[in-house]
């Protein structure tokens, strides 16, 4: 998108950026704050920076654009903060304010990228598909272990880094759940939604599959609509707000009107963007309010199980020690924190302990631990330290991508036979289905 044709409201606005007092108390609660002690990659600093650039007394440079991207968007700065300020919305906006002034003068390289990850593998089923295929064949014939052994992966700098983060492809992939209408197993009392994402049906296949049967088991009928699409979310933490809008508007058009009681997803980064529709489309007419009935009827998993009641008597023992991590856009985000350890500490068996700084990011942030490999390493390994302080069998965790984060850690610095879970695999686990190993 040309500079011109740069929607008004897509920058911070001037409304949102007075909120911000400077008090200075969100500074403690920044990972990248805590971790460089630089007032420029703290929250009160990259407000102060948007100002400077809202007001025109400050360009869109190669330092702005530095100091904004290696925030975490992880929302703890909110938590924090005494006024208000709505941290999420700004930095998301300056990045769509940096897209439109900059997004056609990087790279090629960097463009090519962003266009066929962001505009042709997100929002196509096809692709993803194949994807997903070719990336299963390369991890399960055995290609993986001859690259790694090669040492091909240490002269692909930042890439090679990151490919110990590739997910894992499941197959059969969660698509094929699409379009079906899954009955109640025990007394019908709702009518559900489920929203599979994006790469999820993919590499967490088997977390969808766990979701549904744990609604099943707790009186839904649970839908999983054929024409839904990726949430967004990522298009929108990138700066991509045109493209989330297209997304957005789909995924209204296929579910608002199948009178759910409740539209379901399991991932954090996911529900924070869909609760957030109604912000992404305030300026369209055609959209607006129904973006704002389609957010409220969205709900977490974890959120809509702790609210209707948890079917308990059908639970078996689990019996492991259980620390919980809290997702940054479940906890800040959604400001839902009770839910998930209530669910835990229902299931029967399971010693639940909490870690200390349960609440601050691990690094994951979306794409973040890609892009920012070196920040995110140094974040996680303390977050590793406070899970490690409490010795747990298990992490449980509400988002796929700190799923992935927490294996990570796991491997570099946790215990022998630590596992990562999601609270619902948990759940799943107690209902009787054998866990994944």
């Amino acid at each position: 998108m040309a500079v011109s044709e740069h929607a008004s409201h897509d920058k911070p606005q001037q409304i949102d950026l007075d909120k911000c007092v400077h008090c200075g108390l969100c500074l403690n609660a920044c990972p990248t704050y805590r971790e460089l002690g630089l007032e420029m990659d703290s929250p009160r600093g990259r407000v102060y920076q948007m100002v400077q650039v809202s007001q025109g007394k400050a360009e869109i440079n190669p330092s702005y654009i530095g100091h904004i991207d290696l925030c975490l968007a992880c929302r703890a700065c909110e938590t924090a903060c005494p006024s208000g300020v709505q941290y999420g919305r700004l930095v998301e906006a300056a990045r769509s304010d940096i897209e439109a002034h900059v997004g056609s003068s990087r790279p090629w390289p960097v463009r090519l990228l962003r266009n066929l990850v962001f505009r042709q593998l997100l929002p196509s089923r096809p692709a993803l598909q194949l994807f997903g295929a070719a990336l299963y064949a390369y991890q399960s014939t055995g290609l993986r272990a001859i690259v790694r052994g090669s040492g091909l992966l240490k002269l692909m700098g930042k890439m090679g880094r990151v490919e110990a983060l590739a997910p894992e492809a499941e197959m059969p992939q969660f698509y094929k759940w699409y379009g079906q209408v899954l009955p109640a197993i025990t007394p019908q009392r709702f009518r559900v939604a489920f929203l599979g994402g994006c790469m999820a049906n993919v590499f967490f296949a088997r977390l969808n599959e766990a979701t549904v049967r744990v609604l099943q088991r707790n009186g839904c009928e649970v839908s999983i609509p054929g024409d839904q699409t990726c949430c967004g979310a990522l298009h929108v933490h990138s700066g991509l707000r045109e493209p989330a809008r297209e997304l957005a508007r789909k995924n209204i058009d296929v579910l608002l009107d199948g009178n759910f009681d409740a539209i379901i997803t399991n991932a954090a980064g996911c529900g924070s963007t869909l609760k957030e529709y109604g912000e992404l489309l305030e300026n369209e007419p055609a959209y607006a309010a129904r973006a704002l009935e389609f957010q409220n009827k969205v709900r977490d998993v974890n959120e809509f199980l702790a609210a209707i009641g948890l079917n308990t008597a059908d639970m078996q023992p689990v019996r492991a020690r259980v620390t919980y991590q809290d997702s940054c856009h479940l906890a800040h985000g959604q400001k839902v924190r009770v839910a998930p350890r209530q669910l835990l500490r229902a299931i029967p068996g399971l010693e639940f302990v909490e870690m200390p700084a349960a609440d601050l990011c691990c690094g994951s942030a979306g794409i973040y631990n890609v892009v920012q490999d070196e920040m995110a390493a140094a974040v996680l390994e303390k977050k590793m330290r406070n899970v490690t302080s409490v010795r747990p069998d298990i992490i449980a965790t509400a988002n796929p991508g700190c799923m992935l984060q927490l294996q990570a850690g796991v491997k570099r610095h946790g215990q022998d036979g630590q596992r990562v879970r999601h609270v619902v695999e948990l759940l799943d686990e107690a209902y009787g289905h054998a866990t994944r190993t």
